[in-house]
């Protein structure tokens, strides 16, 4: 069984390449939907943070207040250093977990990833690819998706890495330029993918 690993920035396409995977029976695993999910439901995450973080970052219930940790990282990038420090370890952990039911259920992986390269998720695949389009094109596609200003979409966009990154770290390229029907898209994500999981 393969696990395929799928980055990009937002607004590039990866939504339609993630539905061409699951229609060829890949289990598609959102890294940041696991994220989340440890963040309200592990008490051995929410204990490593406080450890770092201190009390603080909790809400009158013993939660973990999200908007309190975030002003506490956002400010400080050594802050935010520590944060993926402690949650990627957590992460990378139920990532090989879910990896694994899929494969024992005969099943190939995929990893949607944002941070796929920096996290260490990348080096556990058989394959990495990326979905790219240029930064007009996504802020474009982010205004209308989230209906945001164009400021704020440029921003969001500005924020996450060059195109030149993915493209040195990621063997395989889908590119999603607008020049392509999204039908088209597809069809060129369901070609890659097929190629990559005959190999």
């Amino acid at each position: 069984m393969k696990r395929i690993g799928i980055t990009g920035p937002t607004g590039a396409g990866k939504t339609t390449a993630l539905g061409a995977l699951e229609e060829l029976g890949v289990t598609v695993i959102d890294a940041d939907q696991v994220y989340h999910r440890l963040l309200a439901e592990s008490a051995p995450l929410r204990a490593a943070l406080v450890e770092r973080f201190g009390a603080d970052i909790l809400d009158s219930a013993g939660q973990l207040d999200r908007k309190r940790l975030g002003a506490v990282v956002f400010a400080d990038p050594q802050a935010l250093e520590d944060l993926n420090a402690v949650t990627h370890r957590f992460i990378l952990t139920e990532l090989d977990r879910l990896c694994g039911q899929a494969e024992a259920e005969g099943r190939h992986a995929a990893i949607d990833a944002v941070a796929l390269i920096e996290s260490g998720v990348a080096e556990k695949c058989h394959a990495v690819a990326a979905v790219l389009a240029p930064r007009d094109v996504r802020i474009r596609r982010i205004m209308d998706r989230e209906g945001i200003s164009y400021d704020y979409a440029r921003s969001r966009a500005e924020a996450q890495k060059s195109e030149a990154f993915y493209r040195s770290h990621c063997p395989y390229v889908l590119d999603n330029d607008g020049s392509k029907t999204p039908a088209e898209f597809r069809e060129e994500a369901l070609a890659l993918f097929r190629r990559i999981l005959e190999e």
